[in-house]
């Protein structure tokens, strides 16, 4: 298992000896707006869920996802969170040899690892903004791919006609394809792959990301009734908790609530992501790649690195990620999860501060500097 991942407030808040609420963590890709004060609600008036065995396989919550998706319940397999999915499915389909297309999650990698499949990465550019190539993936011998998109740490957006193509000409590779992030992006049902019925399409849903409820651990995968079939025999009994199971069944069954609540993180994200980037690109040397998501993978000038970087801002309490372990980035990138405006603003002036002077500058607790701050 790789260290660093993001989310670490634990650790930091040991370090600062301060409370893990007082940092602001903007390190975790989750909703800025999450989670749901509705769904909270509902949570809290069924604690009683905890007092007995949820269901084995979460039966009610694949049926309530795949109505909400259209799609065939049998055609669903709940996890663990999407992660757990992730390991399972390497040894479950038997794979040989693999291919990691990056730099992305290291949980791909590290579940090929772990289940003795040969994996290799084809790494993307920065010069392209790390788009996707099709033709090189094409070109890879291997029997599984796995692709992000949007991908993580890049933010890189591919079409779905593109991922479709690249599918439908490999027909005797599976491709997982991971939607974790899809949400946050517009217009998702356009891109999204939960609706194709190509045999070799494996998608991957979470509900941590966009519902921001990530201590709950809940995923699913919708494949091809084959797939899924090779997958069930490698399920854990109750592995979806009880709480778990309750939250995406509210979910899954109340469109007219979650349907206006993603849109309203859509749009917030678009205007926090823009003013960001734009005052970035205008007051320091710090580049920031087109995201589709709600972070922004950065490149940081030549003078300054991610550990020093990561340090600047731990030391006022903003929690952001060191993405020099991410295989195929280097010690001059960062990535930043964006919060609510206040946050976004001090976090934007802490990064153009340092960048700089190299040094740490004051800290402005999101005060205006004038005409310049302006969004």
């Amino acid at each position: 298992m790789i260290g660093g991942h993001g989310g670490n407030i634990y650790e930091l808040a040991r370090q600062l000896e301060c409370l893990p609420a007082e940092i602001v963590d903007m390190s975790a890709n989750v909703n800025p707006l999450g989670p749901m004060p509705e769904l909270v609600a509902y949570l809290a008036d069924n604690l009683a869920a905890i007092s007995v065995l949820p269901e084995a396989a979460a039966e009610t919550a694949v049926r309530a996802f795949a109505d909400f998706h259209d799609v065939d319940p049998g055609m669903v397999m709940a996890g663990n969170g999407t992660t757990e999915l992730i390991y399972r499915i390497p040894r479950a389909v038997k794979a040989k040899k693999a291919l990691v297309v990056g730099p992305t999650y290291a949980d791909y990698k590290d579940a090929c690892t772990m289940n003795h499949v040969a994996c290799d990465h084809m790494i993307l550019e920065p010069s392209d903004d790390f788009s996707l190539d099709m033709e090189s993936v094409a070109a890879i011998d291997a029997d599984l791919v796995f692709i992000c998109n949007p991908n993580n740490p890049t933010g890189t957006l591919t079409d779905r006609s593109d991922i479709e193509a690249l599918c439908r000409t490999n027909p005797e590779t599976l491709f997982l394809i991971d939607e974790s992030y899809l949400p946050f992006a517009d217009a998702p049902e356009q891109i999204t792959m939960i609706g194709s019925d190509l045999p070799n399409v494996m998608v991957l849903n979470s509900m941590s990301k966009a519902f921001r409820i990530p201590g709950l651990r809940i995923g699913f995968v919708k494949a091809p009734g084959q797939l899924v079939d090779r997958l069930t025999p490698y399920a854990l009994p109750w592995s979806v908790n009880g709480l778990a199971q309750a939250a995406v069944t509210w979910l899954m069954t109340h469109p007219e609530k979650v349907n206006p609540f993603l849109e309203h993180t859509r749009s917030m994200i678009r205007k926090e992501k823009s003013w960001v980037v734009r005052r970035l690109a205008e007051e320091s040397d710090i580049r920031c790649f087109p995201s589709a998501t709600t972070f922004i993978l950065m490149a940081l000038p030549e003078h300054l690195t991610a550990a020093a970087v990561w340090q600047h801002m731990a030391k006022n309490r903003i929690l952001i990620r060191d993405c020099s372990n991410f295989t195929g980035l280097s010690e001059r990138y960062v990535r930043l999860s964006l919060r609510k405006e206040g946050e976004n603003l001090r976090a934007t002036e802490l990064l153009i501060d340092f960048c700089r002077s190299g040094v740490a500058g004051p800290d402005r607790k999101g005060k205006p500097r004038g005409k310049e701050s302006e969004r």
